[in-house]
């Protein structure tokens, strides 16, 4: 492959993988909105695959997101976070950090991510 292919295939996998952020960040604001939903719920909300609402559960799993499944016919999937809200101690360089990538993935791209941007900013400027 050569350099032109390279940085075309990197473009497109960096462009995918920020769609993917930005899926996986709706499907959690549809479940802890909407409560247990049904994977051909979430695809169909979210314009995927239902293969592909399987993988981004798979990997927020991976990474620690509680999900609750429940089988049958009433059953889906819940986001089941232990408390509602958690009080969390970052350090300035861990601040930073987050809202760097926040940038990245865009910190306006949902309500949730407006609302973590607005509080990890406020976070660092000084107090008056």
């Amino acid at each position: 492959m050569d350099d032109r292919h390279a940085r075309a295939a990197a473009s497109r996998d960096g462009h995918l993988a920020l769609l993917r952020v930005e899926r996986q960040q709706q499907l959690l604001e549809l479940l802890d909105h909407s409560g247990t939903l049904t994977t051909s719920e979430l695809a169909t909300r979210l314009g995927v695959s239902v293969r592909t609402v399987e993988r981004d559960i798979e990997r927020l799993r991976d990474v620690g997101v509680p999900f609750i499944t429940r089988p049958g016919r009433t059953g889906g999937i819940a986001f089941d976070p232990p408390h509602p809200t958690a009080s969390i101690e970052f350090d300035t360089t861990e601040i930073a950090a987050i809202i760097s990538a926040m940038a990245i993935v865009g910190a306006n791209s949902s309500p949730s991510a407006a609302s973590a941007t607005a509080k990890l900013t406020a976070a660092l400027r000084p107090e008056s």
